[in-house]
């Protein structure tokens, strides 16, 4: 289960209006028995949902995870509606599937945008008369579910291009829950890392420092990349504080790309190699051609007083940020704020 869902309380971790719409949908939800839709980016929490709505309404019953990704082939329809005896070569006993297992409680559908067109139709029909048939029987048999389906593609432009059932996606999307990257509310970060050290154990605390590389991070794998990164910093310093060092190498690398970015500003140029003359005082370096004639010399000096110029520019006057990506501590960069007179 992804750990953004706090099983002891039923609630999601955030507070952001993003986080607060979601909870107040799972709540309505968990007033009945509808299909539910939930959309959003590998990561972001769709079986959390999944299971906080059914922790709602069928606490007591089976909450059955059906992955549409893992399944291949000829066996997806024997792993849906099970098989009898000798159904085909290797089916020596009679099994289950996931929709009967699910018969009184939720089937989670987790990437159903990757069902094959003809096991779309056959679970159409399962929603709709509440019986099956399993691979190789004569008889039908009933599983009443509750089905909540997640998908990280648009389904709407699935069925335009005809890769999804347009009866299909209408029975599943009675209510639509769209769930939001981490990098689109990042206001969550903080308490999930708590979250997540509160998980892990041994009353770790992250630096302010690492904390804001965490914030300045877009997170492409959001929540379950963030919490990867949590679980990687425990695991490799035995606390109490985290540090810059202890994030992975995705970060470590994030961090000195952004870096390297500022030395070139400090240089004078964009990150297109072209001059940049519209920070105060940046003015131009001669082109070679020119510095073959007159050599040009900028003071360290000015060098450093411009990267800093350029550095609070890009971050939008965040001087912790700036202090990181100049590779100076917060106190350093306070007193050369003063000694350039660059305080607002």
């Amino acid at each position: 289960m992804i750990a953004h869902f706090d099983e002891t309380r039923h609630v999601l971790v955030g507070q952001s209006p993003r986080t607060r719409q979601v909870l107040r949908l799972i709540d309505k939800l968990g007033k009945c028995r509808w299909p539910a839709l939930l959309l959003g980016e590998t990561g972001t929490g769709k079986e959390v949902v999944a299971r906080a709505i059914h922790s709602l309404t069928a606490a007591k019953e089976p909450f059955v995870t059906i992955d549409c990704s893992s399944m291949v082939g000829p066996l997806m329809e024997s792993e849906l509606f099970g098989h009898v005896k000798g159904a085909f070569t290797g089916a020596a006993i009679a099994k289950i599937g996931l929709i009967e297992a699910a018969n009184g409680g939720t089937a989670f559908f987790d990437e159903i945008g990757e069902l094959p067109l003809d096991l779309q139709a056959k679970l159409l029909r399962v929603l709709q008369e509440k019986e099956f048939r399993p691979v190789g029987s004569l008889t039908t048999r009933r599983s009443d579910f509750r089905i909540i389906a997640a998908s990280n593609r648009d389904l709407a432009k699935e069925v335009e291009k005809g890769n999804f059932r347009r009866d299909l996606y209408f029975r599943l999307n009675v209510i639509n829950i769209r769930l939001a990257p981490l990098r689109e509310r990042k206001e969550d970060i903080p308490a999930l890392i708590n979250h997540f050290l509160a998980r892990v154990g041994g009353n770790y605390t992250i630096t302010g420092e690492a904390m804001e590389v965490l914030l300045s991070y877009d997170w492409p794998g959001n929540v379950r990349e963030l919490e990867n990164c949590v679980q990687h910093m425990a695991a490799i310093n035995s606390g109490p504080l985290l540090h810059l060092g202890d994030l992975p190498s995705n970060l470590r690398n994030y961090l000195t790309e952004k870096k390297s970015q500022y030395l070139m500003a400090a240089a004078g140029t964009d990150f297109s190699g072209a001059p940049k003359n519209d920070v105060p005082g940046n003015q131009p370096i001669a082109s070679p051609t020119v510095m073959q004639n007159a050599p040009v010399v900028v003071p360290l000096i000015e060098l450093e007083r411009r990267a800093i110029v350029n550095a609070l520019e890009y971050t939008k006057g965040d001087r912790s940020v700036a202090a990181h990506l100049l590779g100076i501590g917060r106190t350093t960069l306070y007193r050369k704020l003063k000694e350039y007179q660059l305080e607002p």
